[in-house]
């Protein structure tokens, strides 16, 4: 029951009360259940912050939607469930909304400043090689069809849960890992406010 409550707690933290007590009307104990399980089952295999959370409506299999507003990105499992995991997302004057795709997957990536990050600070070196403790792309990354935008892990954990980014995505590693294993090349992102 702990599993369940926590799960109760999770979702209820990034819907609004109205949302949540609406959706309170088609959880189940046997759905809660599962949901904790699920929880429970990504934790287990070391994803940090993965939690199984109800969407508030369909939507298909094998989407990713990010929440700017939530901080949150949500991988789809079919109908209204979906694995949501913290994100950092986008700062001010950096952020974007709408559809795209991934186009390539990267282990241990390197990392290219690109210009707007030169600009700011000029002093970066014009390649950090991957899994250097000052790559900031993390263990992986989905490169989407968007110019020099990922979703990726950090070298910054304090990062997750703020507007702090120039555009990219970022995650903990353990949960781009988790990620990473889950989507294709081609898998649609929805960026949403």
């Amino acid at each position: 029951m702990r599993g369940v409550a926590t799960t109760l707690l999770t979702i209820g933290s990034f819907l609004t009360r109205r949302a949540f007590l609406t959706m309170g009307a088609f959880l189940t104990m046997g759905s809660l259940l599962a949901m904790a399980s699920l929880t429970s089952a990504c934790r287990a295999q070391g994803v940090a912050d993965a939690t199984l959370v109800r969407l508030p409506r369909p939507e298909p299999q094998g989407v990713i939607i990010i929440s700017q507003r939530l901080r949150h990105l949500f991988w789809t499992l079919g109908g209204v469930q979906a694995i949501s995991y913290p994100v950092a997302v986008p700062k001010p004057g950096k952020q974007w909304q709408g559809e795209t795709f991934i186009n390539a997957k990267f282990v241990r990536p390197a990392w290219s400043p690109p210009a707007s990050v030169k600009h700011d600070f000029p002093n970066l070196p014009n390649v950090i090689a991957g899994g250097s403790p000052h790559n900031p792309m993390g263990v992986r990354a989905l490169s989407l069809q968007r110019n020099e935008i990922a979703i990726h892990g950090t070298d910054m954990p304090w990062s997750i849960g703020r507007a702090v980014s120039y555009g990219c995505i970022r995650m903990h590693n353990a949960d781009i890992r988790d990620l990473y294993a889950r989507v294709n090349v081609g898998t649609r992102v929805y960026m949403m406010p």
